[in-house]
């Protein structure tokens, strides 16, 4: 499973995994009770592996921030929870991405980084952040 199958979808709270598409849009599971459910292509919904982060000199991949939490954490859910005060997400996230661009990058954002975080570990996905499209392609190649 790689970032590319889970999803945010705007005003549902959590994570989704694509279970499986439809002509209209896509059947989804949430990370978070397992529930499916439907959305159509109007709903906004935005896919992890395209969702970068603002630093002062470039925008990072989310999946590149939730390797360096990963790292931080050493595989395990965060110190800190998504509730925490804006100051406590802060200086974690500036503990793992100390050039982020704080005007650009907002504590809601932080939130959402976390909480997804704590979402993929919970759920045994933290794997899909090793995978990345090109070392796709080359294992599709080799079979």
């Amino acid at each position: 499973m790689s970032l590319d199958k889970i999803l945010s979808i705007s005003g549902k709270p959590g994570l989704y995994q694509i279970v499986t598409q439809t002509r209209s849009g896509a059947v989804v599971e949430s990370l978070i009770d397992k529930k499916r459910i439907t959305v159509g292509a109007h709903s906004n919904i935005s896919i992890l592996s395209e969702i970068a982060i603002y630093t002062l000199a470039e925008e990072v991949p989310l999946r590149d921030v939730l390797k360096k939490i990963k790292e931080k954490e050493g595989g395990q859910p965060t110190s800190i929870s998504h509730k925490d005060s804006k100051d406590t997400l802060e200086e974690f996230f500036f503990e793992v991405l100390p050039d982020y661009d704080e005007d650009r990058v907002y504590p809601s954002d932080i939130k959402k980084v976390v909480q997804w975080y704590n979402l993929l570990q919970k759920n045994n996905l933290l794997e899909a952040l090793e995978e990345s499209k090109d070392d796709k392609k080359a294992s599709d190649e080799e079979e």
